[in-house]
C-alpha cells in the first residue's frame, strides 16, 4: 500500500503535459531548474517562485472501520514566457494560452479519457488557481503561478 499517490500524480501530469502535441516547442520542468534565459516559453509542475511547497497535501480516513484514506492535494506549478521586447500585452496572452493548454489536458476527451484522473492516479483534478506575474526587465516576462487541484484514495 502507497503512503500517498503525490509522486504517482505528479509524473502522470509531467507525461501528459509532455505528449500534448500543443505543448511540442514548451519546455516541461520537474520541479525548479536554474534560471535559463534562452528557453523563452516554459512550464514547471512541482515548483512555483511564489509557493513555499511543490505539493500540499491533507489525508483522512473515509470511513469507520480505518481500511482506506481520502488524500486531497495540491500541486503547485509555474507558466512563464519572456521575450527581449516589451510587448506585454503578448506575453500575458501566450502565458494564459500555455495555461489554457495545462487545463485542456485535465479534461477529458474521446481520445484522453484519463486525463481527469492523471492516467488513474487520483479520483480527480483539476486546475484551481492562478495568480498572474509581469516583469519589464530586458525584456518582458509574463509568469502565472497555477495550482492543481486532486482527490485520491489510498
Amino acid at each position: 500500500m502507497t503512503a500517498s499517490r503525490v509522486p504517482a500524480a505528479v509524473d502522470a501530469l509531467l507525461d501528459i503535459l509532455r505528449a500534448r502535441p500543443a505543448l511540442a516547442g514548451v519546455r516541461i520542468v520537474d520541479g525548479p531548474e536554474p534560471v535559463n534565459l534562452t528557453d523563452k516559453r516554459r512550464i514547471h509542475v512541482g515548483w512555483s517562485p511564489f509557493s513555499d511547497a511543490a505539493v500540499s497535501l491533507q489525508q483522512d480516513f473515509n470511513s469507520a472501520g480505518a481500511r482506506t484514506r481520502d488524500e486531497v492535494f495540491q500541486i503547485a506549478g509555474y507558466v512563464e514566457v519572456r521575450s527581449g521586447d516589451k510587448d506585454m500585452k503578448q506575453r500575458r496572452d501566450d502565458a494564459f494560452a500555455l495555461l489554457g493548454e495545462v487545463e485542456q489536458a485535465l479534461r477529458a476527451t474521446d481520445a484522453a479519457p484519463e486525463a481527469p484522473t492523471l492516467n488513474g492516479t487520483v479520483l480527480w483534478a483539476q486546475l484551481t488557481a492562478g495568480d498572474l506575474y509581469q516583469q519589464q526587465a530586458k525584456g518582458s516576462t509574463a509568469g502565472l503561478a497555477f495550482t492543481v487541484t486532486c482527490q485520491a484514495r489510498i
